[in-house]
């Protein structure tokens, strides 16, 4: 369903019985309904989609996201808010921004003002700044082109409470249909802040003194990268090459529809930015994750130089299936927090994800499994998975052209195929066969990516949770994220491969969950 859909659908809902904020869910039974994540983030309760305003300040992390607190659908947006001081444990807070008379708060980001350009804070204490696209459902009906502007608010107290700044909207809508999703951040070069907007099939960046008064500065897209439906929440930074004192300026763009593997999926583009003008070097469509599940991903602002990283957060939903997957009574959640890196690889430069450090301190288990796959064998014997997993292995081929399977089951016969196809140089994710899959017919499938490398051994890392895998290989440059709803745990794991691939051992991790009390 087309998020232009979604809009008319909630055309209806008054904006005066969105107001009271999210209710935890009772004691009993905390976080741990079926399907509920267990070291991913989720709202305690009713709808989320994209993450919003990803920002660091004075030791803590802040994540807002767009978020419906009257049901477990789409509805009129607000920003929902946790705050976390390791990107792993996460404390839900108040909700921060409620629709008013400009329309629904959608999709943007955040900054900390430390200069005081806009004047809304001092010196000695900075304001933390949102800007946010404006959606005003009436504007849609009445069939204007102007119904999506960008607004301002600002809070004082680190994040805990808002002030909408009273000249909102900050930048008016020209007469675009699609004009949503700003990320801001300073360029420092030219010592102003620069927004880049999604504008249906392209972006256009404008320039700021002050965060208030904004000037066109140029477009990028029309006529590059992907353009199978509209694009949304675009992403904007500088990023060191691996290894080298280079760097690139690179351009997150999500999609929707148009993914490789169907529905909703982030591009990228890296280039040139000189304050100005994007120029991409970018000769094909790059995507930064090949799984059904990663969309509207950006990164956190405000990251302190000595930690230096480039910290990313995705959706992990689809909106083929989004509103219609069987959990309750919440629906979506993030990806893993993930450090992006530019990478060298024989095809070129490439970006690469891997989940954050942080993860590594809801290890509880550690266990190494050996022999596993031994030379000569085609499968091995049948292991124990717990609740919450890192599976952790690097696959010996002889031939590039050699298979390697890992298979996630139980013993309703519900299974995960996660497997490199050798022929192809390909790796996959099989979810036909993981359990719950009627709510949609494109939830079901087998799923690709193509891998930039071509060596025989490959390294790979798999997060398994309670109704989603992550995977990680080549370095990073390989990242899948699936989603499933098996009716009883995937708790047992197996690897088949051809004749000539060796595993010698598996690194079986398990997980506490982040909700612990």
């Amino acid at each position: 369903m087309s998020r232009a859909l979604l809009i008319f659908l909630a055309a209806a809902t008054l904006l005066t019985a969105c107001s009271q904020p999210e209710k935890p869910v009772a004691d009993h039974g905390w976080m741990t309904e079926p399907h509920r994540p267990q070291f991913h983030f989720t709202p305690t309760a009713q709808w989320m989609n994209d993450p919003n305003g990803l920002v660091y300040f004075q030791g803590e992390y802040h994540l807002f996201y767009q978020y419906y607190p009257d049901s477990t659908v789409w509805g009129p947006m607000h920003w929902g808010h946790a705050i976390s001081n390791d990107l792993v444990r996460w404390d839900h807070q108040p909700i921060a921004l409620y629709p008013d008379s400009l329309g629904f708060i959608f999709s943007g980001s955040a900054v900390i003002d430390h200069k005081n350009t806009s004047g809304l804070g001092t010196d000695q204490a900075p304001a933390m700044v949102a800007i946010y696209t404006y959606h005003l459902m009436e504007g849609e009906k009445a069939g204007r082109h102007d119904f999506q502007t960008q607004g301002l608010a600002y809070s004082l107290d680190r994040g805990r409470t808002w002030t909408k700044y009273s000249g909102n909207p900050v930048l008016p809508n020209p007469g675009k249909h699609d004009f949503r999703d700003p990320k801001v951040i300073w360029h420092d070069a030219s010592k102003k802040w620069v927004m880049i907007l999604a504008v249906k099939d392209h972006v256009e960046l404008f320039g700021s003194t002050n965060l208030i008064d904004w000037k066109y500065l140029s477009s990028f897209g029309e006529a590059t990268g992907a353009h199978g439906g509209v694009w949304e929440c675009p992403d904007l930074f500088e990023l060191n090459v691996a290894g080298t004192n280079d760097s690139k300026w690179m351009m997150l763009v999500s999609i929707n529809p148009g993914a490789p593997n169907g529905g909703s999926g982030t591009q990228y583009f890296i280039g040139h930015f000189d304050g100005n003008v994007f120029q991409s070097e970018t000769t094909e469509t790059l995507w930064l994750d090949y799984g059904k599940d990663n969309y509207a991903g950006v990164t956190w602002s405000n990251i302190p130089a000595e930690d230096g990283r480039r910290l990313f957060v995705g959706w992990m939903s689809n909106w083929q299936y989004a509103q219609v997957v069987p959990t309750h009574p919440w629906r979506s959640a993030m990806t893993l927090p993930r450090e992006l890196a530019l990478k060298r690889t024989p095809p070129g430069l490439r970006l690469a994800s891997t989940p954050i450090h942080e993860l590594n301190s809801l290890i509880q288990a550690p266990e190494t499994l050996t022999p596993v796959l031994p030379t000569g064998s085609s499968s091995s014997s049948e292991y124990p998975l717990p609740a919450g997993a890192l599976l952790e292995f690097t696959v010996q081929r002889t031939d590039t052209r050699e298979d390697v399977e890992l298979e996630l089951f139980n013993a309703q016969g519900e299974r995960v195929l996660i497997g490199l196809t050798g022929a192809v140089n390909q790796f996959f994710v099989d979810r036909t066969q993981s359990g719950k899959t009627d709510f949609s017919t494109d939830f079901p499938g087998k799923h690709v990516a193509p891998r930039a490398m071509a060596t025989k051994d490959v390294t790979v890392r798999i997060w398994v949770d309670a109704s989603s895998v992550e995977v990680f290989a080549d370095d990073g440059t390989i990242a899948m994220t699936e989603l499933y709803f098996s009716t009883q745990p995937l708790d047992r794991f197996r690897l088949r491969g051809s004749v000539g691939t060796q595993v010698d051992s598996v690194r079986v991790s398990a997980l506490r969950s982040i909700w612990t009390k």
